[in-house]
């Protein structure tokens, strides 16, 4: 395989019927769809600017127009993600670099849809993991209410401000301290993202761009899993 092919013919075929439909509209459409996609993953994955992007992939403005759009520059933008027991991402948000990761939580819970044979999708999994930065009342409330198992250690702080109440400060939170060892997929996963040097340095200007190539990854994450890929 070329170092330019970033796709085995098994990814591309569950990845095609993905792709947005011809619109009907006038103007030229772009002759390899699969050509496009991979100078975008080629772009990110290396981090190089678009005007670098090599030759085998056509036009670099082909591929950026018709691939991402149009963008430049830019920082401070922060990924926040829910993933499943393996790590491959279910969902995804992006916000301002300087948002606090807890508040998050529950939008990310909102849109939480994992397809099944049969009936509908599956909106409540059987335990959150989470580090400290997840444990409030408002989580830990949700997260009882739907029966969903909580595995997040509590806060210090949080410790001692429950135990000056005494009584009043409710019981110890239980965490399962062997099931919080697989907490580390999220890591993995964050570590994995990051490899694709475009993401790690963030250099598109708009949000919507950025998570676009956010989710491409994830596609491609789960490309390699479902066609069983190395």
């Amino acid at each position: 395989m070329s170092r330019f092919q970033v796709l085995s013919d098994a990814q591309w075929s569950l990845i095609e019927e993905m792709l947005p439909r011809p619109t009907g509209r006038p103007g030229r459409r772009f002759s390899d769809a699969r050509t496009m996609v991979e100078g975008i993953v080629y772009r990110y994955r290396t981090g190089i600017a678009w005007r670098d992007l090599p030759e085998v992939f056509g036009s670099w403005q082909t591929v950026w127009t018709c691939g991402i759009g149009r963008s430049r520059g830019g920082l401070s933008t922060k990924v926040h993600q829910l993933v499943d027991g393996n790590g491959r991402p279910l969902v995804t948000l992006i916000t301002p670099g300087q948002a606090g990761d807890s508040p998050m939580f529950l939008p990310l819970m909102e849109q939480l849809r994992v397809g099944r044979e049969r009936g509908r999708p599956r909106t409540r999994p059987d335990a959150v993991r989470a580090d400290k930065a997840y444990s409030s009342r408002a989580i830990r409330g949700h997260l009882r209410a739907r029966s969903i198992k909580a595995v997040i250690p509590e806060p210090e702080d949080q410790k001692g401000h429950r135990r000056r109440r005494g009584s009043r400060g409710g019981r110890p939170v239980g965490l399962d301290a062997v099931d919080y060892k697989n907490r580390n997929v999220i890591e993995r996963q964050y570590c994995h993202l990051k490899q694709w040097r475009g993401l790690a340095t963030r250099y598109d200007k708009h949000a919507i761009v950025y998570r676009a190539a956010v989710l491409l990854n994830a596609v491609i994450a789960w490309a390699k899993t479902l066609s069983d890929t190395p």
